[in-house]
């Protein structure tokens, strides 16, 4: 049997856009991507930079680039001259912290009978997933839904109050002892893109102000998030993904 001309060169265009998919996807997954720079060579290779299987790194001293690929980073400090890929091993506990990291729906956890007196104040951990307001972060932050949007604390003891200045409103919100986490007051004060949000009070050393950005979906991946991210400079963000991939990297040269 044999098929019209326009048939046969619809086949043929479809079976091309299929290897040309293939080739893509092989380019991008052999891609690595600067997620974080510091050090005098940081000019060269900045946040989001992405970097082919090919190029090499040359650093000085003082330099310390984290590259992500495949979802996993690798560290490369200065001095010496590195190649964009390599040997990147992620422990299944690591895996667990970076999934709960980009979770769209954070789990939310308080401590019931809390203890008071000498329980220590813990204030050097992170926020466990992005889409938790870190009230102490300012900058641009990437907000997954306004109606369900969460401060957080990193330390639950005692009862404190925050207070919340913008779109010509304010409004002062409780955490109470025993909890780290409080909703965003969206009844009195909806949020708002494009407007700076000033927070203060809650133990914080100074005010900090904090500017919503929309997203138009979430992504499910780190690389989609990481992307996400860097394009919307949802720094605070971003270093707290790169901090859950970090910390138990093991990389090889």
């Amino acid at each position: 049997m044999s098929f019209p001309d326009p048939i046969m060169r619809r086949l043929g265009l479809t079976a091309a856009a299929a290897i040309m998919a293939v080739a893509v996807t092989g380019a991008a997954a052999a891609q690595s991507m600067v997620v974080r720079s510091t050090g005098p060579s940081a000019s060269k290779y900045p946040t989001g930079a992405k970097l082919k299987s090919t190029d090499k790194v040359t650093l000085v001293s003082g330099d310390k680039v984290v590259l992500m690929q495949a979802g996993k980073t690798r560290t490369l400090s200065g001095p010496g001259t590195f190649g964009a890929t390599g040997t990147v091993q992620l422990s299944q506990s690591m895996g667990t912290t970076v999934t709960r990291m980009i979770a769209k729906s954070p789990t939310m956890r308080s401590r019931g009978g809390a203890t008071r007196g000498d329980a220590p104040v813990v204030t050097d951990i992170r926020a466990p997933n992005l889409w938790l307001l870190d009230y102490r972060e300012g900058g641009a932050f990437c907000v997954v839904d306004p109606a369900t949007l969460m401060l957080w604390r990193p330390d639950m003891h005692g009862d404190t109050a925050l207070t919340i200045e913008g779109g010509g409103k304010s409004e002062t919100v409780a955490l109470v002892d025993g909890a780290n986490f409080r909703k965003w007051p969206t009844d009195a004060m909806p949020v708002q893109y494009g407007v700076d949000y000033r927070l203060s009070g809650a133990s914080l050393a100074k005010p900090v102000t904090v500017r919503f950005q929309k997203m138009d979906t979430v992504p499910d991946t780190v690389e989609g998030s990481v992307d996400m991210l860097v394009a919307k400079d949802c720094s605070g963000q971003l270093d707290r993904l790169v901090d859950a991939m970090s910390e138990s990297e093991t990389a090889g040269g």
